[in-house]
């Protein structure tokens, strides 16, 4: 999801903005119980749009997912486009199966599709976010590349019927608050670890100067084994994370930023700037043996 508030008309602007103020307390505030279901009034999807470009809300002014109408397949916010720098790491040949951890608007689905003959998963816990994506976003027919499963992501990963199976993991976990993901814990982390095969990248979407960043990096890490790298925040607030499962793969610095600038070249996505962004850490990781990469 991502953190812009639209400007739509100014009444429902201010009305919004009183709204999430009052949400954004109330998500700070430690929740008694986790929450098991959809909030049936907070978590029904809302709909606006703006200069040719949809967006997806649940119940405030949060931006949960966009569409650009003209061209679907178009990813709008640059934060969609960081969670593909797994891309950097795995060639798209050797991705047998792509889980996705939150439908959101269906961006980052359509994205994926896009990319070889991956099989593409997604885990959405509410029917009427995919019901709202078929009918407004565009979202693609299940077929034997494309498929989603109405469930807690949470529950979904502990079953080990899940596990070894995904080489790429994409978690985006937002309820109508916006504010921090709703998994967060090392429990399941550790999950999410699991369900990669012998080798993969998890990609996480954090809120960069949330509270609940430090506490979800110390996880991811702990889990992952502090292989673990984080893409600078985006102007809105996101703080993407990617975490590494498997053998080290050894490459030249100048091989990779190759591997980035075919990217950039064959795709919207900016991977010059994200292997640059990457570059410091893996090798700063590598000194302390905690590389992603081996890069000589």
């Amino acid at each position: 999801m991502n953190f812009i508030v639209v400007n739509t008309a100014i009444h429902w602007l201010t009305n919004s903005l009183k709204r999430a103020k009052v949400l954004q307390q109330l998500s700070r505030e430690p929740r008694e119980m986790p929450k098991t279901a959809p909030d049936q009034e907070n978590d029904m999807p809302t709909l606006s749009e703006m200069d040719g470009v949809r967006c997806l809300h649940f119940n405030s002014p949060w931006i949960q997912g966009a569409m650009q109408v003209s061209n679907p397949a178009h990813l709008v916010f640059l934060y969609t486009r960081q969670m593909m720098s797994w891309l950097l790491f795995l060639q798209t040949s050797s991705v047998k199966r792509i889980d996705l951890l939150g439908l959101g608007a269906g961006s980052l689905a359509r994205a994926c599709l896009k990319l070889g003959k991956s099989e593409v998963h997604c885990v959405e816990w509410n029917p009427a976010v995919t019901a709202f994506c078929y009918q407004y976003f565009r979202l693609p027919k299940q077929n034997k590349r494309f498929s989603i499963t109405h469930d807690d992501a949470q529950q979904w990963v502990a079953n080990p019927a899940h596990h070894h199976r995904s080489e790429v993991l994409l978690v985006d976990l937002y309820d109508y608050t916006a504010q921090g993901p709703v998994a967060d814990s090392l429990t399941f982390y550790q999950h999410c670890y699991q369900v990669l095969a012998d080798y993969g990248v998890m990609v996480v979407n954090l809120f960069g100067h949330h509270p609940s960043y430090r506490k979800n990096l110390k996880n991811i890490q702990k889990a992952f084994h502090q292989r673990v790298l984080v893409l600078d925040e985006t102007e809105d607030g996101n703080r993407i994370v990617l975490a590494f499962k498997g053998p080290l793969v050894q490459v030249s610095e100048e091989d990779f930023l190759q591997r980035a600038r075919v990217i950039q070249r064959t795709t919207e996505l900016e991977g010059v700037e994200m292997a640059t962004m990457l570059l410091p850490q893996l090798k700063a990781n590598q000194l302390s043996k905690k590389a992603s990469l081996l890069i000589v």
